[in-house]
């Protein structure tokens, strides 16, 4: 078999960690299977970068924080192949280059075009594990990119894809894929097999056990994911096209913090406008979600919005250029103190009454909504900040106490 493990910058913080995923993979090694490894940055080795970079340059260009934040993974690959090579494990490091991961130019969250596989298909006939640097790649500049914050999910799934591997396993801090996140909600279980759409949906809206970038590609290719604890010898969860399982009504309830509100209020209650607005935001790469526009009064109307925080600065900065101008707008107000929680479930396509059942358990612990966006297999609500805790038990209460 050919598997390629992906491990989270937890997963090798330090010597004793290192080790232990190096022991891992040489268990994998030994049975026969051709291995190909698939490494973040150590630990918190991201964020200290981050901060370095800030005390030099906080301007700094998107081009130089790349090229010094590739050093974190090419640190963590070079480790983990002289760890392996101490267990007496054949095994090469490789980074973005020399694998030849070409991306986009798009500094920062730069996505892949293709991965040329020769010299890891060349690695792996010499019997060599080949642990490869996770969220990075190079651009038709010969610059190094880097994918976006979880980006090394996106490179195993993407390899996975190229290299026709037969299963991808995603290593985390915790046991797979829960209802909930179980730092929030200490009755939160882990599910055995849950369905790529209702993954994409978790992933999307704050549950960080998987990129969701990843979990398209995994879609789109057809890769098989599995999402499993470095810790331990735990089975995970079979992220896959279809589950076997009846289809439970809700899979899991997800927050996500990192978002704000931006209302655009006084706008002209005229056709064209909501394009205007929206196409600005477009062109500087700025993803909108839950959206809400108010009835037109007095010839005007307001439209609300959410936001990555990321995103914020660039949103607010574009939309003030145009006020004046294209939007004709009186103000725009920004609200940070947001967070999202949503209910995912392919079950939910033939069973109504689903958002009823959430709006009931934000009430009885007196959440109050302030924006509500739904699909066929989510509803999201946006509420103060400081409820997320309150409302995720709720929710999840509400939806799994029966089964728990």
């Amino acid at each position: 078999m050919l598997i390629v493990k992906k491990f989270g910058g937890t997963s090798v913080a330090d010597k004793e960690r290192i080790f232990n995923v190096a022991r891992r993979i040489a268990e994998d090694y030994k049975k026969g299977n051709e291995i190909v490894v698939v490494l973040s940055a150590m630990g918190k080795q991201t964020d200290v970068l981050l901060e370095m970079a800030r005390n030099i340059n906080p301007k700094a260009s998107k081009r130089e924080i790349d090229m010094l934040l590739t050093t974190g993974e090419q640190t963590s690959v070079a480790l983990m192949a002289m760890a392996l090579n101490a267990l007496d494990i054949p095994a090469v490091s490789l980074n973005a280059f020399q694998v030849a991961m070409h991306t986009t130019s798009a500094y920062g969250n730069s996505r892949l075009k293709r991965i040329d596989t020769e010299r890891i298909s060349v690695e792996l006939e010499n019997k060599r594990v080949v642990v490869v640097t996770g969220f990075q790649g190079v651009n038709k500049m010969d610059d190094y990119t880097t994918l976006g914050r979880g980006g090394s999910d996106t490179t195993a799934v993407a390899l996975a894809a190229a290299l026709h591997a037969d299963t991808c396993e995603i290593y985390t801090d915790v046991e797979g894929v829960y209802t909930a996140d179980p730092r929030l909600v200490s009755d939160a279980r882990k599910l055995k097999e849950i369905t790529y759409d209702e993954m994409l949906e978790m992933a999307s809206l704050g549950a960080g056990v998987l990129h969701n970038r990843s979990v398209e590609m995994a879609k789109k290719y057809g890769v098989q994911l599995v999402v499993r604890s470095s810790l331990n010898n735990s089975e995970g969860t079979l992220v896959k096209e279809e589950v076997k399982m009846e289809k439970m009504l809700v899979s899991g309830v997800a927050s996500d913090r990192n978002t704000a509100r931006i209302s655009v209020i006084g706008l002209e209650d005229q056709p064209g406008v909501a394009f205007k607005l929206f196409n600005h935001l477009a062109r500087h790469d700025v993803n909108v979600d839950i959206i809400l526009q108010s009835v037109g009064r007095d010839g005007t109307k307001d439209i609300s919005f959410t936001v990555n925080e990321d995103d914020l600065e660039e949103a607010v900065a574009t939309l003030e250029r145009h006020r004046q101008g294209s939007l004709k707008c009186q103000k725009i107000d920004v609200e940070k103190e947001v967070a999202k929680v949503s209910v995912v479930g392919a079950g939910m396509m033939s069973h109504a009454g689903v958002a009823a059942k959430m709006f009931e358990a934000l009430y009885d612990v007196g959440v109050n909504i302030k924006m509500i966006s739904t699909s066929e297999i989510r509803v999201t609500v946006l509420i103060d900040d400081i409820h997320v805790e309150k409302a995720m038990n709720a929710v999840h209460e509400k939806f799994f106490a029966s089964q728990l």
